[in-house]
């Protein structure tokens, strides 16, 4: 691209739309919005793809609480690096917070039932003088990491004196993920523009074990699943997220005024529907119309609101507000102030009059105006300008008509209903061809610690040799001229950063920004195993790390392992597998790939000299990617059954498995040796219900007796078996079993049968 010419704008728009960045520059809001992580109830291995996540979708600050009984696995002993479990490794969690520009909000909170009550803050518990010796050692360790030092520690809530960092603004509300009318009580609360809204049960989460009383499920629901895939109830948090990532820094200012209430056009609202105008503190600044509908009935029509540049009242057009919904509408919004940082070429009788959809974020670059709507139906914008759009308009990637008004210098915009979770759209309006411009071309992904080429195009060989470009913290770039209006750029991608991350990047002449890249970062390749064991909390599946896999010694197995080339480009793998006692074919397997595209490479696996059990294994990739990642095998014998322990959920405390061809066992050490799972393996289908079965209170002492199990208390001794040759399971205790809680069950043609032959012993088998 040589240069700005009319017959090339709709190329620079397809351009500009596509490297559109998600985040403006980061204001510092007095409006805080957070989420819950309780990092001690969710898997180590996970901590970097949740926390990315959240990044985002708008997310900039993580609460959680820190206590202390969790972090000293024993009287005298403190564990915040997860040296004893890998969910302590309290110094890890804020190392990714730092590294992802996240900020911390530490809060007090009750982490065990029966260590603390309900309500009380862990640090006004019983025993004050462990607490307060505790409270000096982590204020010690986390000191450098408040915000005032340039670490991610924002806020301390319940507890003045530990660190030198502020509470969270008050009041704070608190809001479930789960809450069908989450969108609502969160807009009820905008209304205010002061405080802290905090987001409750985000993730699905597995407490470690002993933390929960019998009849307690393993797993706490949240709106996002342990895979990782999000369920619907996350489309408030995401609307959210969005509108308060830009707005926060204007919502802190704005209040309603007396006598400039929002009126419908005709009569009055209907029962649940309800709309109140918010002002900014600076005239100049605009307004917003908050509209919630709390009805179940969907909500249309037209009200008056006021705009302040005309001194009077307005009539909206028609909004349409979905049952149980809520919009946030710009009125009078100014272009060269508020919401957009490079808008400052708009003079300031040039605003956003209204808009119909929910206006989350407006960026000005090369001459285009965008703006980004949630839109859960169809709607419009309308702009006061100086001067007639150049065009053309693109609306969700779409070229499209607009309204142009000749005589008042309006253009009336139309916004097509966004799609996904947040209803996300995003519009792009040519201004005017700008004299100078500087794109980013077909830039799109990055590869972690590696060298990436990133090109760029200028409007003029003047304005390339002037331009430089601007790179996140701790990336490095050497240029290249390809042509006189052409660089490329080979930018280094720390090896430390996040899969999954962003990164934002700028070309700059002049000390003025022009063009722009959020660009998301990638290993250069990703590897799993596919049908590797996974643990059951009832229907739900939790990866366990490192992956586990079952083999019969003597026929072996293929074991499939999924590559996934992560780059644009075509790129050559190999995959080479290693055990003490086990042999694989091929001994090396090379595979080459596509770009963004995976394949699936198999290895025959099968005992050399191996015995039944658990034995450390490792994959090496390499060519295009150099990796290393341990696994596991267990060796199972054809009608045998393999007693074992191994940490499936990355507590910290190993479970005991069970496991033969046909079924799996999976108990724990806590909660009287709670039954946690009973896996059909041919259909991974698990037959007990999530808060499992045999539950009980305290820890019990395990150990492998001549092929079986055996859980031993103070009071009883209680042996399990898993036959060999099929799925029965059997239960015998020196004292009478608790009662039943499992019933005969069918699924999938499977069935698990029940019988008790006596009091102190009970089968448990499923058959086909």
């Amino acid at each position: 691209m040589s240069g700005y010419r009319s017959a090339t704008m709709i190329t620079c728009v397809w351009l500009f739309l596509a490297a559109l960045p998600a985040a403006a520059q980061q204001r510092a809001p007095e409006y805080v919005q957070a989420v819950e992580f309780p990092y001690y109830r969710y898997p180590r291995a996970l901590w970097e793809r949740e926390l990315v996540w959240m990044k985002t979708v708008g997310i900039q600050t993580v609460a959680f609480s820190i206590p202390w009984n969790w972090h000293q696995p024993q009287p005298g002993v403190t564990d915040l690096t997860g040296s004893t479990s890998p969910r302590r490794d309290l110094v890890g969690l804020v190392r990714i917070l730092r590294r992802l520009g996240l900020r911390a909000w530490i809060r007090p909170a009750s982490p065990v039932k029966g260590w603390v009550h309900s309500g009380v803050p862990v640090w006004a518990a019983h025993d004050r003088q462990a607490q307060r010796r505790w409270l000096e050692e982590l204020g010690k360790t986390l000191s450098s990491q408040v915000a005032s030092h340039g670490g991610p520690i924002a806020f301390v809530e319940g507890a003045p004196g530990m660190l030198d960092a502020p509470p969270p603004p008050a009041p704070i509300a608190s809001v479930s993920a789960t809450n069908p009318a989450a969108l609502i009580r969160t807009r009820e609360g905008f209304a205010s523009g002061k405080g802290s809204l905090l987001w409750e049960d985000v993730e699905e989460t597995v407490a470690p074990a002993g933390w929960q009383s019998p009849g307690d499920p393993l797993l706490h629901a949240g709106a996002v699943e342990l895979s990782g895939q999000e369920r619907a109830t996350t489309a408030p948090l995401r609307r959210d997220a969005a509108l308060l990532k830009h707005w926060a820094g204007l919502l802190s200012t704005m209040k309603p005024r007396s006598g400039h209430e929002v009126k419908p056009a005709a009569g009055k609202f209907p029962e649940g529907v309800s709309a109140v105008q918010l002002f900014a503190s600076d005239p100049a600044a605009g307004s917003a119309v908050s509209v919630v509908n709390q009805s179940d009935k969907p909500y249309r029509g037209e009200f008056y609101v006021y705009y302040p540049p005309a001194q009077h009242r307005m009539l909206t057009p028609p909004i349409e507000v979905p049952a149980g919904g809520a919009l946030w509408l710009p009125v009078a919004l100014p272009l060269a102030a508020g919401l957009c940082k490079e808008c400052s070429v708009f003079s300031n009788e040039e605003h956003i009059i209204q808009a119909t959809a929910e206006l989350q974020d407006v960026e000005f670059e090369n001459g285009i105006l965008a703006m980004e709507f949630s839109a859960p139906v169809a709607g419009e914008v309308v702009l006061q300008l100086s001067r007639q759009p150049s065009g053309p308009y693109l609306a969700g990637g779409k070229l499209t008509e607009f309204d142009w008004d000749e005589k008042n210098f309006r253009a009336r915009l139309p916004v097509p209903a966004g799609k996904g979770p947040g209803s996300r759209v995003r519009v792009g309006l040519a201004i005017e061809p700008p004299e100078a411009s500087a794109f980013f071309v077909d830039a799109t992904r990055l590869l972690i610690g590696r060298k990436n080429l990133v090109s760029t195009s200028y409007s003029s060989p003047e304005l390339a040799a002037r331009s430089r470009l601007r790179l996140p913290e701790g990336f490095t770039a050497r240029p290249v001229s390809k042509s006189p209006t052409e660089i490329d750029y080979e930018v280094d991608v720390p090896a430390e950063c996040y899969h999954g991350d962003w990164a934002d990047f700028a070309l700059e002449a002049d000390g003025v920004p022009m063009g722009r890249a959020h660009l998301q970062l990638f290993r250069p390749a990703s590897v799993r195993f596919s049908g590797a064991v996974k643990l059951h909390f009832g229907a739900n599946e939790l990866e366990v790390q490192p992956p586990l896999v079952a083999i019969d010694p003597k026929a072996g197995r293929n074991l499939d392992v999924v590559i996934r080339n992560n780059s644009p480009q075509i790129q050559n793998f190999s995959v080479a597998a290693e055990a003490q006692g086990f042999q694989f074919m091929p001994a090396k397997a090379e595979v080459s790939m596509g770009g963004v595209m995976e394949r699936t490479v198999s290895l025959r696996v099968f005992a050399d000299s191996a015995e039944a059990g658990v034995h450390e294994a490792k994959l090496h990739l390499a060519g295009a990617a150099e990796m290393e990642m341990p696994f596991r095998i267990v060796a199972i014998p054809r009608g045998r059954t393999v007693a074992y322990s191994a940490d499936l959920d990355g507590d910290g405390a190993p479970e005991w498995v069970l496991e033969n061809q046909k079924a799996r066992a999976v108990f724990s050490a806590q909660d009287g040796g709670r039954w946690l799972e009973y896996v059909w393996k041919d259909s991974g289908l698990n037959y007990l219900p999530e808060s499992g079965a045999f539950a009980g209170t305290g820890p019990v002492t395990v150990r492998v007796a001549d092929g079986a199990l055996e859980f031993n208390t103070a009071n009883w001794t209680r042996t399990v078996r898993l036959s060999g040759s099929d799925a029965t399971l059997t239960v015998e205790q020196t004292s009478p079993l608790p009662a039943e809680t499992l019933k005969p069950l069918k699924q999938n043609e499977i069935t698990l049968d029940v019988s008790r032959e006596s009091a102190n012993r009970a089968n448990y088998t499923l058959r086909k």
